[in-house]
């Protein structure tokens, strides 16, 4: 089965929202020659390593978020495919994508102009952007779970969640943050990684 299949089965993406998908990884590929987007070797298999690998947070939405906001958004994994899912299947909702880099800023403001999508775009560090007040905030490789709670909390709405994505240290990761802070944590297995999940967390009352 083909990721977009997989996207199409678990989601129910229209033929409209993997075309604009399409255009992403089309940009992908040719911004990647002057700019370090991504790791070069997942630039053979983009659909899996960076869509799918994006998409699945989608399904792990809260039923309701008139705000996504996402932190070091790159390349646009995972914000700029949630916001061509959210264009078709919850319009109503706003994405922020924050990232320092103004060439990557540059390239996201392109991908999004091409696929037809108007998320905000924050040139900024996500410890300093004034808090956003978001009802999902994702973050994927940014930093350890350590020190990106602080700059994940900050942006987030009061009982809001956050959905990350780690690979195979989440356990030491997630030990040492349980250790700092209040959280209640969901984990999640990855639809493309056997070692990774997504952690679904809200920091509980006393954080």
């Amino acid at each position: 089965m083909t990721p977009q299949d997989i996207l199409q089965e678990r989601l129910g993406v229209s033929r409209e929202t993997l075309a604009r998908l399409d255009v992403l990884e089309a940009l992908l590929q040719r911004w990647s020659g002057a700019i370090n987007l991504v790791a070069r070797p997942t630039l053979q298999d983009v659909w899996t390593r960076h869509i799918l690998d994006s998409a699945q947070l989608w399904a792990l939405r809260p039923a309701r978020g008139a705000l996504w906001a996402d932190l070091g958004a790159g390349a646009g994994f995972p914000g700029l495919v949630i916001a061509a899912i959210a264009a078709e299947q919850a319009p109503g909702m706003a994405v922020a994508l924050v990232e320092s880099d103004q060439r990557k800023c540059a390239f996201l403001r392109s991908a999004a102009r091409e696929m037809g999508l108007a998320p905000a775009i924050h040139t900024a560090r996500a410890e300093v952007l004034p808090p956003l007040g978001a009802d999902v905030v994702s973050a994927r490789a940014l930093a350890p779970l350590p020190l990106l709670w602080p700059m994940v909390r900050r942006h987030l709405a009061p009982g809001a969640s956050a959905l990350l994505p780690k690979g195979a240290r989440a356990g030491a990761e997630l030990a040492e943050a349980l250790a700092l802070w209040p959280l209640a944590v969901q984990k999640t297995q990855s639809w493309t990684d056997p070692n990774a999940v997504v952690l679904t967390i809200t920091e509980q009352d006393g954080g």
